[in-house]
């Protein structure tokens, strides 16, 4: 999927809709998908930031509604529902900063050999556990191939090094990942 700029402020847009209603007690907005991108069904990622510390992210790895059903209805949860976060006060909603990831479906890999850092994101399931970590941590937190799976490991709940297990499934893909600060004059443009 390409998206155009449009598309992903339109995505900013019912992504901030969406969390200042949830903040603020109200029922979700309607959203009403523009486009044929919008409307595909598709997984999606909103994280939430204050000075580029992070304050909340959730999303649906798999297609489960539309692309733009999916925005809303993560960027909600991202708010109010990531359990490592007390929800977002209405005094932060002027200091968020609002990055979506929308992704590729997954696929799983034969060996470690396949996997991009930098290009790929990864999740990890070995039983009914399973950790994700988007492909943008691995460039933020400067991780080698190895760390990255260390801490995708972690992140279901397993041991670090679970990623070596004969019964472990390791999927990758992509994500098409912008924030809001890519489009401050768009946004406040209204565009």
């Amino acid at each position: 999927m390409n998206l155009t700029d449009e598309e992903k402020v339109e995505l900013l847009r019912i992504a901030r809709n969406s969390i200042t209603n949830a903040v603020n007690g109200k029922e979700l907005p309607e959203v009403e998908p523009l486009t044929e991108n919008l409307r595909t069904p598709c997984g999606a990622f909103v994280t939430i930031t204050i000075n580029d510390t992070l304050r909340g992210c959730i999303g649906y790895v798999e297609a489960v509604k539309s692309l733009a059903e999916t925005v809303n209805e993560v960027a909600a949860k991202s708010a109010l529902e990531d359990p490592r976060f007390p929800p977002v006060e209405p005094y932060e909603l002027d200091k968020i900063e609002i990055e979506i990831s929308v992704l590729s479906p997954l696929k799983l890999v034969k060996s470690v050999d396949e996997i991009k850092v930098g290009e790929h994101g990864i999740m990890i399931r070995k039983g009914w556990r399973r950790g994700l970590l988007l492909p943008q941590v691995a460039v933020e937190h400067n991780l080698t191939k190895e760390e990255f799976l260390e801490h995708t490991c972690l992140k279901a709940g397993l041991h670090p090094d679970c990623w070596k297990d004969k019964d472990v499934e390791i999927y990758v893909f992509t994500a098409i990942v912008f924030k809001e600060s890519d489009f401050k004059q768009k946004i406040e443009e209204g565009l």
